[in-house]
């Protein structure tokens, strides 16, 4: 006979394994969708395993659309943000963490404070400083805010940097460390399960950031990959199973990421005091 136990894990067991199902379902669905003919979209009932298999769907969108340019464009602002999110975040949070200087703790609340400020509230005025600095139609609303360090990224660096003895601070200024020599050759090799959870974050919010491109850009040279998608959606010629092909396209690279930083990315979580 099992046990209350057993049985209470299998239950538990059960009930996470139908969860994720679930969640994966949509997933699912929009890959299988974006594998099918047009005609085998509506077809009843419906299948999910595609008969025949169509890989004609990706090669239209990656032509009609122009999707290798914007997948490119979406690589470049990834990875200028991810650089400029990390590196200002992690030197702005070792300085709160390290440094005791007047005014420290009312600069830390106030920054901590415009986590509760909507993105909504700021976006007319930025769109306006923005044009006052013709900058429009261009990258830099979208990659200059990133090198200027961000709350919660601030935040979570801070949390780890505060986990860490302070002593190896001590002790690398004893052996003649500058100020930015423990930062780059001590701590920040150091904070690697935090700046990957904060990488994570950081890719998820570029790659898939839309309302920024969508308000900033004009010229369909500098259009990403949601902006791409939109366009897509907005073509009444476009049939549902060349859809779904641009929104995996969009979808798997965030995935694989994700998946790839998965252990690191819970890692970082568990050490700067986010879990639940």
């Amino acid at each position: 006979m099992f046990d209350s136990r057993t049985i209470g894990k299998t239950a538990s067991s059960l009930v996470l394994y139908l969860g994720a199902l679930l969640m994966l379902f949509p997933f699912i669905w929009m890959v299988s969708t974006s594998l099918k003919t047009t005609g085998a979209v509506g077809q009843l009932p419906p299948r999910l395993i595609p008969d025949p298999i169509s890989w004609e769907n990706y090669k239209i969108v990656w032509e009609k659309v122009n999707f290798g340019r914007y997948t490119l464009n979406s690589m470049f602002l990834v990875i200028v943000d991810m650089v400029g999110t990390l590196l200002s975040c992690s030197l702005v949070a070792f300085g709160l963490a390290m440094y005791n200087f007047k005014l420290r703790k009312p600069l830390y609340i106030a920054m901590l404070a415009t986590l509760m400020i909507p993105f909504q509230v700021t976006l007319i005025p930025s769109y306006f400083i923005w044009k006052s600095f013709h900058m429009l139609d261009s990258y830099y609303p979208l990659i200059i805010p990133n090198f200027l360090g961000g709350a919660f990224g601030i935040f979570l660096m801070h949390q780890f940097i505060k986990s860490l003895p302070k002593e190896l601070y001590e002790a690398a200024v004893v052996d003649g460390y500058s100020p930015m020599g423990v930062f780059w050759k001590i701590y920040l090799p150091l904070c690697k399960p935090a700046l990957s959870a904060l990488g994570v974050f950081t890719f998820m919010g570029a790659w898939n950031n839309t309302i920024g491109p969508l308000i900033y850009l004009q010229n369909k040279k500098l259009y990403t990959l949601p902006i791409g998608l939109l366009y897509l959606k907005n073509d009444t010629e476009v049939s549902t199973s060349l859809l779904m092909a641009g929104a995996v396209i969009v979808t798997v690279p965030a995935v694989i990421v994700y998946l790839i930083a998965q252990k690191q990315f819970m890692q970082g979580i568990a050490s700067t005091g986010l879990k639940g």
